[in-house]
């Protein structure tokens, strides 16, 4: 028996093999496509007896701008806050910088000595004016009251000849506006400018002490205002103004010129 029958059985049998494989496989795969069918089918029936979500009733407009008020009243504490703990801080510094007492020579301080007060002694004292009461009652205080407790009620508000003590009333924005107008009259110039974290409060020192703190900062301006002062171009005011609460500032740096809006800014004279 020669080998080429023997290789067209072989082949034969393994043609069928496959064709029997193959054919296996895809009534499997056309059982599992009728499955999935079918259940995709069952799922479809119990989607449309379902009744849909309604929909979300979107929120009023009244809440919109409550939520808008209290973030930003947290970011107006926020912003006053950092400005009082800068304060606090540079108040600290310079209470820690003052010269102290200890310090001074002997010839700086001044003693007053025992002749300073040789003319106080001829001095007669001078009596309290009498009230009407004391008038009518021969100069004695009515009820055996002492000069002191008549004195003290003539300092109470209920006297008649009672007088407030007149304490004088500075707005902070015509204080801010006039430190501004002196600032560019005079041309100070810039000594530091310290960017404040993330744009919140911006620092700037001139070379006569005044301290302006703009909030909220610029980071690239203030940026760009300290590296001047560091290489020697010494930016100074050139005007500033208040417009509708916010403030507009104008700096001359070498032959540019910036400018600067800030919503507030406090001035420490």
């Amino acid at each position: 028996m020669s080998a080429m029958p023997i290789a067209l059985l072989l082949t034969t049998a393994a043609t069928g093999a496959v064709g029997v494989a193959v054919l296996r496989t895809v009534l499997k795969l056309r059982r599992q496509l009728t499955e999935l069918q079918a259940q995709l089918a069952e799922n479809q029936a119990a989607g449309r007896g379902a009744p849909l979500p309604a929909a979300r009733a979107s929120a009023g407009a009244d809440e919109i701008r409550a939520a808008v008020a209290e973030a930003l009243a947290e970011e107006r504490e926020r912003e006053l806050a950092e400005a009082r703990a800068f304060w606090a801080a540079q108040e600290a510094r310079d209470a820690s910088d003052a010269p102290s007492l200890l310090n001074f020579a002997e010839n700086d301080l001044f003693l007053p000595r025992q002749a300073d007060f040789a003319g106080l002694d001829s001095l007669e004292p001078v009596a309290e004016p009498a009230t009407e009461t004391e008038e009518f009652s021969g100069g004695a205080p009515a009820g055996g009251e002492s000069p002191e407790l008549a004195a003290a009620r003539r300092r109470h508000p209920s006297h008649p000849d009672f007088v407030p003590v007149q304490s004088p009333v500075v707005n902070d924005h015509e204080r801010t506006v006039t430190a501004l107008e002196q600032l560019a009259a005079d041309q100070v110039e810039l000594s530091d400018v310290r960017p404040g974290p993330l744009g919140t409060l911006d620092v700037y020192v001139f070379a006569d002490g005044t301290t302006l703190c703009m909030t909220p900062g610029h980071r690239e301006t203030a940026e760009r205002l300290a590296a001047a002062v560091r290489e020697g171009e010494t930016p100074y005011l050139l005007g500033g103004s208040g417009v509708s609460g916010a403030y507009t500032l104008t700096f001359a740096c070498g032959d540019d010129m910036v400018y600067i809006l800030a919503d507030r800014v406090i001035a420490s004279l």
